[in-house]
């Protein structure tokens, strides 16, 4: 089903689609919905209702807790119930707060289902500039577009963040989007309904929802690409196959007449434009950009958005970009680095859980330092890193060593007993058969750029 709506969107691009309605409460698109929202990490987070998977399964059933779902849909007397709100810290240690959205499970259920058939449809005309929760991308792929480009000369980046992009994307210009796309009725009525659901805070109780689509949710992620696809299109159409970038013999042409180029970058709401020419030509396009967001009722963070050379480099999901000259030549390249923010994260986390006056079990504060680790290496590994990960591995140790010191009343003389070798060298950490992960062991490696990335549903085995 996803392959055909997707074959039939990518064919006739102006092609609205109607009855889809029987697609979202289709007994096989319930049934891989709820295994989508079982398998989810907050699949034991209530809502508002304080139901769980697991309460489902076991005193429900998922049979019938999906029959009465789609009898429910079929007769258009299913209404999504208000999110539960949630704030929890941003990384970094900023003291900012970021707002989750708790649905219930009825409803991210069929938050599920709406996503399973409208995500190939509109992934027809997402361009392969963005690269936030889209099916087969992900943020290292972003990073591998910048290294790229700013490799062959684009050297001036707007490096942008839309100010809580979730909390305010407007309503009517969100469903403007979506009804280019989809033409059944009651599919727009569901997705309005879902906005429009409401919001029960911590303190301030019921509070309705104007604007935005509470981050959280299933569906915010593609109806927020859906609106900023706005955003892409307006930067990137020069790079129409007719358009003044079109092909590399316009774009030379267009820099031999000192005439810039450019070309966005963009995960969710952070993004990045990358300009061969002068800084005047990113300021400019800052301006027109801005004036871009307004109708969607989203303005840029005067506090999170700059102009910066390559030089000087900048942050971007986490990692540190910026031009620099190899050691021992006379050569300049693009380098990708572990940014501060997330090394000072992964550290604090590892403060916390080895507190000198926490009494965990060794075995249990081990395992979750490893999970940690394991993570947070996997996703670091393609950065200049080898050196950071060094002395990552030397700061976790030493932490646990002064825990366990601690914990266990040693001195120095009955640690280094039972962790220094007869050769005079430091065990690896181990308690309990859990040994303590080495991040200096993780082999770094370059991400390579893939190129245009094609949508799952447009293989051969779809056909």
């Amino acid at each position: 089903m996803q392959a055909k709506l997707h074959r039939w969107a990518v064919a006739d691009p102006g092609r609205r689609f109607d009855d889809l309605f029987n697609f979202v409460h289709d007994p096989a698109t319930l049934i891989v919905a709820f295994d989508r929202v079982a398998g989810n990490r907050g699949a034991n987070t209530p809502g508002v209702d304080g139901l769980t998977v697991a309460w489902v399964e076991e005193r429900v059933g998922v049979p019938g807790f999906l029959e009465d779902l789609r009898t429910a849909l079929k007769a258009g007397t299913f209404r999504p119930l208000p999110v539960r709100e949630r704030a929890i810290p941003k990384p970094g240690g900023s003291g900012k707060v970021r707002k989750l959205g708790i649905p219930t499970i009825a409803d991210r259920v069929v938050q599920a289902a709406l996503k399973l058939v409208l995500e190939p449809i509109f992934e027809a005309d997402f361009l392969p500039v963005s690269y936030g929760f889209r099916p087969g991308r992900r943020a290292h792929d972003a990073i591998a577009e910048i290294h790229m480009f700013g490799s062959r000369g684009y050297q001036w980046v707007l490096d942008a963040d839309i100010e809580a992009c979730f909390d305010r994307i407007d309503h009517t210009a969100l469903m403007g989007r979506v009804r280019l796309r989809v033409k059944d009725k009651r599919v727009l009525a569901l997705v309005k309904a879902f906005l429009k659901a409401g919001v029960l805070t911590e303190h301030a109780g019921l509070k309705e929802s104007d604007t935005g689509t509470p981050q959280g949710g299933i569906l915010s992620p593609l109806l927020a690409n859906i609106a900023l696809t706005v955003l892409d299109e307006y930067v990137m159409a020069p790079w129409r196959p007719d358009g003044t970038m079109g092909t590399t013999y316009r774009r030379h042409a267009r820099r031999k007449k000192g005439l810039p180029t450019w070309r966005i970058v963009r995960y969710a709401d952070d993004f990045v434009v990358l300009v061969h020419g002068q800084k005047s030509d990113a300021e400019s396009l800052r301006e027109d950009i801005a004036g871009v967001l307004a109708p969607l009722g989203l303005r840029l963070s005067p506090a999170k958005t700059r102009v910066v050379h390559m030089g000087e480099g900048f942050d971007f999901l986490g990692f540190h970009i910026q031009w620099r000259r190899k050691r021992g030549t006379n050569q300049w390249y693009v380098y990708t680095f572990i940014a501060d923010r997330p090394l000072k994260a992964v550290k604090g986390k590892i403060r916390a859980m080895t507190h000198r006056v926490s009494q965990a079990d060794p075995r249990t504060i081990l395992t979750r330092i490893n999970q940690i680790l394991r993570g947070w290496t996997s996703y670091f590994r393609y950065a200049v890193c080898k050196h950071t990960l060094s002395n990552l591995r030397h700061f976790v140790q030493w932490r646990v060593f002064r825990w366990l010191r601690k914990l266990h009343r040693l001195r120095w003389k009955q640690l280094r007993r039972l962790f220094v070798t007869p050769s005079g060298r430091w065990r690896p950490v181990a308690m309990g058969g859990i040994e303590l992960f080495d991040p200096s062991s993780v082999t770094v490696t370059r991400y390579r750029y893939r190129g245009t990335i094609p949508a799952p549903w447009a293989s051969a085995n779809h056909a």
